[in-house]
């Protein structure tokens, strides 16, 4: 299957393109990580992104589609993939339909803005161990302290109410606009997010299991 993954920062997307991996046997193809992947082997292409990256440029739509069209040829891709964080916009879906890859499903993760400020802004991070917790869904034991090694715990920066918001503001200008160009394809799915991931879990692997089963 090919799949492309939709959704807001903190709807879930890539715990859910970590299971579907294992699920179905396809890679999940991150966005960052397949820039970082490119930089680490340093191909003629993984040199350019880095040579954006230092200058301190944004990694422009052309390069990105380059590097989806590399990581997709794959001998790992053959039987399909999974797109998380990629296109972000109609002219990177534009691009990605131009390389003749096709599409199985668009699946959109819905979580309201309200649920993802509640969520991303109530998490808290251990600078020390990496021990991750959420004031209302997982606590620490230990209070503002990690329950592993005892170290004052933190907020990321990317986790702040302000951060969360803008980066929500910026999904809806860019993004969003993607449910619509892949509804009119007939691609588009929506699952709701649940509170419990496990929730979350089955109603994607319903949805898709129904997509396979055509």
């Amino acid at each position: 299957m090919k799949i492309i993954l939709l959704g807001a920062p903190g709807a879930g997307k890539g715990t859910q393109a970590q299971v579907i991996s294992e699920k179905y046997g396809i890679p999940a193809i991150s966005t960052g990580d397949m820039i970082r992947a490119a930089v680490r082997a340093g191909t003629p292409l993984g040199k350019r992104v880095a040579a954006l990256i230092e200058s301190g440029a944004l990694v422009d739509d052309d390069t990105v589609v380059s590097l989806i069209k590399e990581r997709t040829a794959a001998e790992d891709c053959k039987n399909g993939f999974i797109l998380d964080g990629f296109p972000r916009t109609i002219p990177q879906a534009e691009a990605y339909d131009k390389m003749g890859l096709g599409v199985d499903v668009c699946l959109e993760i819905f979580v309201p803005d309200e649920t993802i400020v509640k969520r991303m802004g109530g998490r808290r991070v251990c600078p020390k161990c990496g021990a991750t917790y959420h004031t209302e869904f997982k606590p620490s034991p230990k209070g503002d302290a990690c329950g592993v090694c005892g170290e004052a715990l933190i907020i990321r920066k990317d986790d702040s109410p302000e951060t969360v918001s803008e980066r929500l503001a910026v999904y809806h200008e860019q993004t969003e606009p993607l449910r619509d160009y892949y509804r009119k394809a007939g691609l588009l799915k929506t699952v709701e997010g649940q509170q419990n991931v496990e929730q979350t879990t089955a109603l994607v692997m319903e949805t898709l299991e129904a997509i396979r089963g055509c």
